[in-house]
């Protein structure tokens, strides 16, 4: 994969120029989720499936973790963005719908999910202690039918719903490359310099 970087106007250039792959991933996707309680494992499912198409993004990582309160610390330090992806059980809307918030907001969506309890303290904490946190902090919360019983499958709705889901976190989540560089992937790339 190569990234390339749109300069802004500049009287002494106006090539892109190249720049250097970055030193490992900066964006992390992190799925949380109780693989034994249908719905609630939604967000290890989004996890699994994001995997594959972020292969191609040398700048993102994966993850998928049943971990949450402190123990999410250890995934986020060293990113610069992260996005977490879990299930949450409002009722206020239908199963399948993608709530889209960061920590200040998550509150207001109160909904029993035992994995968001503390992000933001987490993260707080982590500044505090002077570790490297993310910057940026996204939450993909899907409403879901039932969290609650055990089966290894996600309900119909939901599972209706998840080919979406990966589509609109994948926007999200590429469109948040660093102001002024546009992300390729390798083809992407050699579609570009072909030109």
């Amino acid at each position: 994969m190569q990234i390339s970087e749109f300069l802004a106007e500049d009287p002494g250039s106006t090539a892109l120029g190249p720049i250097p792959e970055p030193q490992g991933p900066r964006t992390l996707v992190l799925g949380l989720g109780n693989d034994i309680l249908t719905d609630d494992a939604v967000g290890l499912w989004l996890a699994r499936r994001l995997q594959q198409v972020f292969y191609d993004f040398p700048f993102i990582e994966v993850r998928e973790t049943c971990e949450m309160g402190l123990a999410l610390l250890d995934h986020l330090v060293g990113f610069e963005q992260a996005f977490i992806v879990d299930s949450i059980q409002t009722g206020k809307v239908d199963p399948g719908v993608l709530h889209v918030l960061d920590p200040c907001t998550l509150a207001r969506l109160a909904g029993p999910t035992p994995h968001f309890l503390g992000v933001g303290e987490v993260l707080a904490l982590g500044q505090q202690l002077g570790l490297e946190m993310p910057g940026r902090v996204r939450i993909f919360a899907v409403e879901v039918a039932d969290p609650f019983s055990l089966g290894t499958s996600l309900s119909p709705a939901v599972e209706e719903a998840f080919p979406g889901i990966v589509d609109r976190i994948r926007t999200v989540v590429l469109s948040s490359c660093p102001e002024g560089i546009r992300c390729f992937t390798d083809r992407e790339h050699e579609e570009q310099t072909a030109r």
